[in-house]
């Protein structure tokens, strides 16, 4: 279980509650658990936590270098990492569980940049299975040293190269790799975004609790 933060909460903007129905803090902290928690060999880099990423700026809820997802997705991503080890391969995560502040404000940028048409083209969504804890994007690595596999674009992408059939030779190799071993522990994959994977859990609602 997540321990609270009433400080962190008291401090962050509430959240559009018109856009989604958002469940409580507290079923957040009953149902989202930190990937690392159940297995500390994932590696995580939590880029809306920085500036590395598409807007150039931390987004907010975005308070720690971790990666939070709903206990049934994150006991799956284990398997997964314990798949891939087999072959000396692990999962480097970008972003797994995000706050509905975040999504809106990605939403909001689109809007202050001109670049609407990454929601009309399904790059950036206005209401996000990642608001669930149910997506997770990331990449294979080597499992000893951390370095990433050739997958062909960089994350966040949003141009056609980054959808998962677009790629040749040892990219395409390494993408259907990522795909295999991430179906096979019921995660499905979004064709416009290799690294964009998503797992069902009936029921689910999003949650707004910050990430610290």
């Amino acid at each position: 279980m997540l321990a609270a933060s009433a400080c962190a909460r008291a401090s962050a903007p509430p959240p559009n509650t018109d856009v989604l129905p958002i469940a409580s803090d507290a079923a957040a902290e009953s149902l989202l658990v930190d990937v690392q928690a159940l297995d500390a060999t994932i590696r995580v880099d939590a880029r809306y936590a920085g500036r590395d990423n598409f807007t150039g700026a931390p987004l907010p809820g975005y308070g720690a270098n971790r990666a939070w997802l709903r206990r049934e997705a994150a006991q799956a991503l284990v398997r997964v990492q314990r798949r891939l080890a087999a072959d000396g391969l692990g999962l480097l995560v970008w972003d797994g569980y995000r706050p509905v502040r975040a999504t809106l404000a990605m939403v909001a940028w689109t809007e202050r940049t001109g670049r609407q048409a990454l929601v009309r083209d399904g790059y950036i969504a206005s209401r996000s299975r990642h608001n669930l804890g149910l997506a997770v994007d990331l990449t294979l690595v080597e499992l000893a040293s951390g370095r990433p596999l050739d997958m062909g674009t960089p994350f966040d992408t949003f141009d056609a190269s980054a959808h998962t059939a677009n790629a040749t030779g040892a990219v395409r190799v390494a993408r259907q790799r990522l795909v295999a071993a991430m179906e096979a522990e019921g995660f499905r994959n979004y064709a416009q975004e290799w690294w964009h994977f998503s797992y069902d859990v009936p029921g689910a609602r999003p949650f707004d609790l910050p990430i610290r």
